[in-house]
């Protein structure tokens, strides 16, 4: 039978917040599908490609995706229909051709993605193959560690943190599973702490609990509580990371490097130097051993001698600062800047560049953590994606909402699936 593309669909469905975004179906000659969904970001860098939005303030608050549905019906669907869906670098690069962009503003980097990720999906079924498997081969065994988020701030949650995401990582465990059941039971275990002391145990957009925390270390110190009530030793069996997502908070009038102002903690207004004192503080009084995005997009000057200062204690990664762009990346390389890459793939827009982009950290000795979006689907690729490329670690929220347990079940059948032959390791 034929790997051919016969067909493409696109479709307008509704993401983890009730926003829309983009669904595409990818039908093959030989009558396999494969069906994607778009995520979206509630902090997004500046950086990012272009996710097409419609714009009309009457129709789903001007969040609509038609014009990037359309371009799937369309455009793409004309351009790429007879190509064979088993040559995905073939057909990533025919629709950043018909794009002709370099940020993808004119498809869309979502509806681009969908079609990718669709299409390298049909492809999987066509060769009979889970997604893991055909992207990754037998080398692809590897379970990744996961970073739970468990408290949400930030942009994430409508709270007093300005730290977007307090996370637990058990990477103590000995297996994915157990892992799992760790991050669960240190969870609900949060959840009964923060109920005992009146706090409020709602969650925010990726799952975690948002109470309204009088101050930073009172978070810290909740953690710790429930991992030692949990049963576990913080350090050893799990420890800490934080998505710090500076740029929501970094001011910058152009004048000169930025500030960061704590808005939402009424915390002092800080410089780069004196966000490293902190971090650095923290980690002396903390088990903490990632620290993502923890200064600015456009803070180079910062970042540098951060990494410097801290880069040989604690995984420094970068999310808004790299967005999944290979020409970031390699500056970063270059600059000594970081020491690990956040992997969106609607950041970049493409299965083929994501895989580049991994390729390229990998390559300098940078880790990689998959992620997730704050907008997600049901859609966990990303589970796969995580396995294909023996990344290690996963970000995929919280163990609460659907669309995140979503990614947590995927690997749960990935690691069934590989039996003796699955593997999980700390990177830290």
């Amino acid at each position: 039978m034929s790997s051919k593309i016969k067909s493409l669909q696109g479709l307008q469905v509704l993401d983890s917040r009730g926003n829309p975004t983009v669904a595409v179906k990818a039908e093959l000659e030989s009558g396999t599908l494969g069906m994607a969904s778009v995520p979206s970001g509630a902090s997004t860098g500046g950086f990012e490609a272009i996710e097409l939005r419609d714009g009309d303030k009457n129709v789903y608050r001007g969040k609509g995706v038609l014009k990037a549905v359309g371009n799937v019906n369309g455009p793409i669907r004309q351009r790429l229909t007879g190509m064979d869906a088993s040559d995905q670098t073939k057909i990533d690069r025919a629709l950043l051709d018909l794009d002709g962009t370099p940020n993808k503003q004119e498809l869309g980097a979502n509806a681009i993605l969908g079609v990718s990720l669709a299409v390298a999906k049909a492809a999987a079924a066509d060769a009979s193959a889970e997604l893991f498997e055909y992207l990754g081969g037998d080398e692809a065994v590897l379970l990744p560690v996961p970073m739970v988020n468990v408290i949400n701030g930030g942009a994430h949650a409508d709270n007093s943190l300005d730290i977007q995401e307090f996370m637990i990582v058990p990477h103590g465990a000995p297996t994915f599973s157990e892992a799992v059941r760790m991050a669960a039971e240190t969870f609900h275990t949060l959840g009964a702490l923060l109920r005992d002391g009146g706090y409020d145990t709602g969650v925010g957009d990726e799952g975690g609990y948002s109470p309204r925390f009088e101050s930073m270390d009172l978070a810290f110190d909740y953690l710790l509580r429930a991992i030692e009530q949990a049963g576990y030793k913080p350090g050893e069996d799990i420890s800490l990371a934080l998505d710090v997502a500076a740029s929501e908070f970094a001011e910058k009038d152009g004048s000169g490097p930025p500030q960061y102002v704590f808005t939402k903690s009424k915390s002092p207004t800080r410089n780069a130097a004196q966000m490293t004192e902190m971090y650095e503080d923290w980690l002396n009084r903390y088990p903490i051993v990632s620290i993502e995005d923890g200064l600015d997009e456009e803070d180079w000057e910062g970042w540098k001698p951060l990494t410097s200062a801290l880069g040989s204690k604690v995984q420094l990664v970068g999310d808004d600062l790299f967005v999944t762009n290979t020409e970031r990346i390699k500056r970063g390389i270059d600059e000594g800047i970081a020491n690990s890459v956040l992997i969106k793939l609607n950041q970049i827009g493409s299965l083929t560049e994501t895989l580049s982009a991994i390729e390229m950290a990998r390559g300098a000795n940078y880790t990689n953590v998959i992620s997730h979006r704050s907008g997600e689907t049901a859609d966990a690729t990303i589970a796969d994606l995580s396995v294909a490329t023996n990344a290690g670690q996963i970000k995929t929220g919280s163990m609460s909402r659907g669309e995140r347990l979503a990614k947590y079940n995927r690997l749960l059948w990935i690691e069934d699936a590989l039996g003796s032959r699955a593997e999980y390791q700390s990177p830290f």
